[in-house]
């Protein structure tokens, strides 16, 4: 019998606060480390300097949010073209939208934007723990000039096996199931299991003229599974985040091709 696990997140949020204050610090000191000028081998259409005015804006953003704010900050162009001491504003921003997010009540009323999503501050914290950690990730690509395997970025950014479970929920109930990506499934329908091998969570997600995506709480795949893709927690995280290659799904390639050619959140 298989029994459906619907939490909005399965992390506390201090866990979520801990992860991106962890990612925050490792994405601006590999920046530092990669100079300006490093192209993002996960992001080619940005430098390593793009890539921290990309997450400085983002960290104001939601902090005018946790707030209540009007978030009139300098876009991310402007920030790349003229900021002379842009780690120090990043900081500064990671530094407050931390202390924001601590000092928020537990009913905090702000806006959220993904399905299935917690109370307004779990949101917040959770949102940018993952959004954080991931371009973490791309600043260690920016360091070595590759994409780094699932234990590089694993101990660069600091993933565990716990953290990645929970983002890959938010990627596939939260964004996925929004709809507002090019459609996956290439034929009327596609069923997918998505399957860490170290836990006992299996996503299943239909594909057809919507997307739906459901977390259970057995590791069998379902036999209507048109595919099943599978790795670590963390090779899952980074994989379907598309910041890893290390995910598999077996005599099916073709589903982590179509994955990655419509399933893209910058």
């Amino acid at each position: 019998m298989r029994h459906t696990l619907r939490m909005a997140t399965t992390l506390a949020i201090e866990q979520h606060l801990a992860a991106l204050a962890r990612a925050g610090s490792a994405l601006v000191e590999h920046v530092e480390r990669a100079g300006d000028g490093a192209t993002v081998p996960t992001c080619p259409a940005w430098t390593a300097r793009h890539l921290l005015a990309h997450q400085a804006t983002i960290h104001r953003w939601a902090t005018s949010h946790v707030r209540g704010d009007d978030p009139a900050e300098p876009s991310e162009e402007s920030l790349a073209a003229g900021q002379t001491d842009l780690p120090g504003y990043y900081r500064s921003g990671l530094d407050a939208l931390l202390e924001a997010l601590e000092a928020a009540p537990v009913d905090l009323q702000a806006v959220t934007f993904l399905n299935d999503a917690p109370p307004p501050r779990a949101f917040w914290a959770r949102r940018q723990a993952h959004e954080t950690t991931i371009h973490a990730v791309d600043a260690v690509a920016a360091v070595l000039g590759r994409t780094p395997s699932s234990a590089e970025a694993a101990e660069a950014a600091g993933i565990d096996a716990e953290l990645a479970l929970d983002g890959i929920d938010e990627l596939l109930a939260g964004f996925l199931t929004r709809n507002r990506y090019p459609r996956l499934a290439a034929q009327d329908r596609l069923s997918l299991a998505v399957s860490p091998t170290d836990a006992a969570e299996v996503w299943l997600v239909d594909a057809d003229e919507h997307l739906a995506a459901v977390r259970v709480s057995s590791a069998t795949v379902p036999s209507r599974a048109d595919a099943e893709i599978s790795g670590t927690a963390v090779q899952l995280y980074l994989g379907l985040w598309n910041r890893g290659t290390e995910i598999s799904a077996g005599d099916r390639p073709d589903v982590i091709d179509l994955w990655r050619g419509t399933q893209r959140v910058r």
